[in-house]
């Protein structure tokens, strides 16, 4: 990776180097970097910190002061709808002067049970609760209508995502554990329902913790990112994005590849040969959470459709890694390259001083991520050089 002598932003080159030497270290085996396939890379200033991202681009704040903002989705007035999860709110940013910053934040509903998920359908916003679904009508959003008055909520993993592919409502509801046999059919797993909440059915198995998905504009087929388990290494099992079929197993609890038992399963790894394969493998522990199909036409061709992910960081490891948000090559609705770094440096040696959650591609083009560490939402633009 070739620094410029300084950033746009004017930081000196002693520090950019010393900020690319520091990602070099951490860089875990198979993880790659953006320079591997783009020449330069820049420093920029955000926050009182530093971020490295490819020429071109700029990054700015769009909110702050958003205690664990998650996932995030645009409304039918082009404004920014935020989960703010451990507060229990939804809020609504307005850019109202377009200059890329939101001028206000206002609370559109309150009191809820580790609000995640968001999606609009329509004028109607739909929120996954930790243990339900409710829906509200622009502008006012209230009095909420539950739509799944019940999901699995206990123990585990707490996050619930929705997401839509016409009427069909996509729930994902990740297990009670790190590795165990679920009493409960609809954990580990991805759930359909139609949009009022009928026709539930479990439409993928096999899913340990599939925090983000996203539907493919042109296939229609649903992407989703996986969390896999915890406490066999460094390196092993990788985390990975999937692309789910309706009745398709994914491999959790018995396996973490096709054919690759988990070593407490071995007895049941003949089960492993019923495991669909990951379309994209991460490496463990950079737990993937967000992620989005770039559909905007201010970044370049190339980014175009590519598939933005962002990796929220490890705990169960000797050197934590992640905290960063990747992009990969899409073409005709197929993976067509190695993920690539898109935007790094919110970890520096051992230490994160932001944590990416989701990505979402904004009304102008630019793209949004958000950070529960830092409280923030960020705003990545691009002006041709």
């Amino acid at each position: 990776m070739r620094p410029e002598s300084r950033s746009t932003s004017g930081v000196p080159r002693t520090i950019v180097l010393l900020l690319l030497a520091v990602a070099c270290v951490q860089r875990a085996p198979g993880e790659g970097t953006a320079a591997d396939q783009d020449s330069t890379y820049v420093m920029q200033r955000v926050a009182g910190n530093a971020l490295v991202l490819p020429a071109g681009f700029a990054i700015d704040v769009f909110a702050e002061r958003l205690p664990s903002a998650r996932f995030m989705a645009v409304g039918p007035d082009s404004s920014v709808f935020v989960s703010l999860t451990s507060q229990g709110r939804v809020v609504r940013l307005v850019d109202g002067d377009g200059d890329g910053r939101a001028e206000g934040m206002t609370t559109v509903l309150e009191h809820l049970r580790n609000p995640h998920g968001l999606a609009f359908r329509g004028d109607t916003l739909y929120v996954a609760e930790e243990h339900r679904v409710v829906r509200g009508v622009s502008p006012a959003f209230r009095p909420i209508e539950v739509v799944v008055a019940s999901l699995p909520s206990s123990g585990g993993h707490a996050t619930r995502t929705v997401v839509f592919r016409d009427d069909e409502m996509l729930v994902s509801v990740g297990s009670s554990c790190n590795l165990c046999d679920e009493r409960d059919s609809r954990r580990a797993a991805v759930l359909s329902f139609r949009s009022d909440g009928s026709d539930a059915s479990v439409f993928a198995t096999g899913l340990r913790n599939s925090v983000g998905l996203a539907v493919h504009a042109v296939t229609g087929e649903v992407w989703a990112t996986n969390n896999d388990r915890d406490r066999l290494g460094d390196d092993v099992p990788p985390d990975r994005v999937n692309i789910l079929r309706r009745g398709g197993f994914y491999g959790w609890p018995q396996c973490y590849l096709p054919l690759t038992p988990n070593p407490e399963y071995q007895a049941q790894a003949a089960r492993c040969a019923d495991a669909i394969g990951p379309a994209v493998t991460l490496p463990a522990h950079t737990a993937p959470l967000g992620l989005t199909f770039y559909g905007g036409t201010r970044f370049p061709a190339a980014y175009r459709g590519n598939l933005f992910v962002a990796l929220h960081g490890s705990w169960d490891r000797s050197f934590p890694i992640g905290y960063k948000v990747i992009r990969i090559p899409i073409d005709g609705g197929r993976v067509a390259g190695d993920p690539i770094d898109f935007i790094s440096g919110w970890q520096v040696g051992r230490r994160s001083w932001g944590r990416p959650v989701d990505v979402l591609t904004a009304p102008d083009g630019s793209l949004l991520i958000s950070d529960d560490q830092g409280g923030r939402i960020y705003r990545v633009s691009y002006s041709a050089r």
